[in-house]
C-alpha cells in the first residue's frame, strides 16, 4: 500500500492524512459564534457535574474549542473568530461560576469568574486570533498568486499582433470628453 500523497505529490504523515479525512465544515460568523457557546455552555455543564466546577478544566478544554471555531468559519467571515470567542467564554462560565442570592449574586460571581480566569480568555481569544490571521494571510497570498499567473496568461494574447490604430490626421490635437 503506497503512502497518501499531498496535493503536490509528496507524501504526508499519516496524522496529517487522518486531519484531512475530518469534517471540515464552514459556519458563518453567527454559526461559529452560536457554535462556540452551546459547546462551551454545555462543557461547563459538564464541568459542574464531573469535576465540581474546575476552572483548569474549563479553561483547557475552551482552547479547543477556540481553535476549532476558528478553523470551521467560513473564510468571508474570519474576523468573527475572536469576537465570538470570548462571548461563547462567558456564556459556559455561567454553570461553574457558583453564586448565591438571586440574579444579583449569580451576575456578581459571572463577573468574578471572568476577571480571575482572563488568563484562559486572552489564551483562547490569542489561539483564535492567530488561526484566522495566519487563514487569512494564505487566502490573500493565494489569490495575489492566482492574479499574478492569470496576467502571465494573459499577457502572450496581449502579444499577439494587432491591427495598429489608425494615425491621426496631421494638425489635430485629440478632443477632450468636454469639446465633444
Amino acid at each position: 500500500m503506497s503512502a497518501p500523497s499531498g496535493r503536490d505529490g509528496r507524501a504526508v504523515s499519516p496524522a496529517v492524512a487522518a486531519l484531512r479525512r475530518l469534517p471540515n465544515p464552514r459556519l458563518t460568523g453567527i454559526g461559529a459564534g452560536l457554535f462556540a457557546a452551546a459547546v462551551m455552555f454545555l462543557l461547563g455543564c459538564l464541568d459542574q457535574l464531573l469535576f465540581d466546577g474546575s476552572a483548569a478544566v474549563f479553561g483547557v478544554l475552551f482552547l479547543p474549542v477556540s481553535a476549532l471555531t476558528a478553523f470551521w468559519v467560513r473564510p468571508a467571515d474570519l474576523v468573527t473568530a475572536p469576537i465570538g470567542v470570548p462571548i461563547a467564554f462567558a456564556v459556559g462560565i455561567v454553570p461553574i461560576s457558583g453564586g448565591t442570592g438571586g440574579l444579583g449574586g449569580r451576575t456578581m460571581a459571572v463577573v468574578t469568574a471572568l476577571a480571575v480566569h482572563a488568563g484562559w480568555l486572552y489564551g483562547g481569544t490569542l489561539v483564535a486570533g492567530l488561526i484566522a490571521t495566519v487563514r487569512k494571510v494564505r487566502l490573500m497570498r493565494a489569490r495575489q498568486r492566482r492574479m499574478l499567473l492569470a496576467a502571465q496568461t494573459a499577457r502572450p494574447a496581449a502579444q499577439s499582433p494587432s491591427p495598429a490604430p489608425a494615425p491621426r490626421p496631421a494638425g489635430r490635437a485629440p478632443r477632450r470628453p468636454s469639446q465633444r
